[in-house]
């Protein structure tokens, strides 16, 4: 597994517990920046997972907007929260970070969503993210 793989990863149990717990995604960020420093093996997962975070952060209007744009009848707060996390994390790969094709922040996103959420999670996060990709 790659190590952006690892990152994404890392970076969706960042912004998945922190939407399951109601917690500030900021404050998560900042607890698992914490938790990093225990673990030097880790390190290069790290970097990246921090980014995305920090991305989503910094863009969540847009990118909630781009989610919602997209999504055709389901309300962001109705999505199940690992698709939605998923959406936020491969959203901000698209928009706002030009070394990761969208084809792979898509591809990696769908796997993730297949791996960990609904039996329909993977065509619905595709859908999706190909057509805020198409859009941007």
């Amino acid at each position: 597994m790659s190590a952006r793989t690892k990152a994404r990863k890392r970076a969706l149990n960042v912004l998945f517990s922190a939407d399951v717990r109601g917690d500030d995604l900021a404050v998560a960020l900042q607890e698992e920046a914490k938790r990093a420093v225990s673990e030097p093996e880790r390190q290069a997962s790290w970097l990246y997972a921090r980014e995305i975070v920090d991305g989503v952060i910094d863009h969540r209007d847009e990118i909630d907007e781009q989610i919602a744009t997209h999504s055709r009848d389901w309300r962001i707060e109705r999505m199940p929260t690992v698709d939605r996390a998923l959406l936020r994390l491969a959203t901000w790969e698209i928009l706002f970070n030009d070394e990761v094709p969208a084809a792979v922040a898509i591809d990696e996103a769908v796997e993730l969503a297949k791996e960990l959420s609904t039996e329909e999670s993977g065509a619905f996060v595709h859908g999706v993210l190909a057509r805020v990709a198409r859009a941007s």
